[in-house]
């Protein structure tokens, strides 16, 4: 089974600063058909204001994967992190027992827009973490890269949860294959552009959830940039 959920159905919050889509019930916004998708909580699609940004908060017990589309994010946090995230690179915080930090857009001028995605981990309470990693354009372009992993397989970041992260890049004919193995879930989520998958014409902000599927199948990409998660299903 594969389920489209198109962009323009997802949650919308404007905050003067912050302009927010939600893929799934976040904050003021609650679908009880979309609270999650396996161990997926979040994936909110941020475009934030130069010079605002969030202020100091706390997270325990949850994945954090920041993916930057444009503009940057600066990044503080109580384990003595502090990084700009650009496009090309992935963050990952593991909050475990407890973790704060604040995020915000150093511009003048520009805005920050950024995916925020939460992955609820497989284990609680474990010491907290952080990891930041660059993929190149050429890692990406015309193959699903792995960014994010349960062991850190082929220089992905780390995480706590047996789910797996690969970003892509596609135009014209290039085309790439995931498979699925049995039981598992997928979810594709189109960064920007648009691409054919499965069969279907997607644009930005759209995405497909499958269960008990054997591939994604990704092809006819025009400037498209997409994120596909391989997960447990739970």
């Amino acid at each position: 089974m594969i389920t489209l959920r198109p962009a323009n159905e997802r949650g919308h919050a404007r905050h003067g600063w912050l302009e927010s889509w939600h893929s799934f019930s976040f904050a003021g916004y609650h679908d009880p058909r979309h609270v999650h998708w396996g161990p997926l909580r979040v994936i909110n699609e941020d475009r934030v204001q130069p010079g605002q940004g969030f202020g100091t908060h706390g997270h325990r017990d949850m994945e954090i994967i920041s993916y930057v589309i444009d503009g940057a994010l600066g990044h503080q946090d109580s384990m003595g992190n502090g990084a700009s995230i650009v496009p090309g690179e992935v963050q990952r915080m593991s909050a475990g027992r407890g973790v704060t930090h604040s995020e915000y857009n150093h511009e003048r001028d520009r805005v920050t827009h950024f995916l925020q995605i939460w992955i609820v981990p497989k284990f609680t309470g474990i010491p907290p973490s952080y990891e930041q990693k660059a993929f190149p354009e050429s890692e990406k372009r015309g193959r699903l890269r792995l960014v994010a992993s349960p062991d850190g397989a082929d220089g992905s970041v780390t995480i706590h949860q047996d789910g797996r992260l690969y970003a892509g890049l596609f135009d014209s004919d290039e085309a790439a294959e995931l498979a699925l193995a049995p039981g598992r879930l997928g979810y594709v989520h189109v960064v920007k552009g648009a691409a054919v998958v499965n069969g279907r014409e997607l644009v930005a902000g759209d995405a497909l959830l499958y269960a008990d599927e054997e591939a994604v199948r990704i092809e006819r990409g025009s400037g498209a940039e997409l994120l596909v998660f391989d997960l447990p299903a739970q």
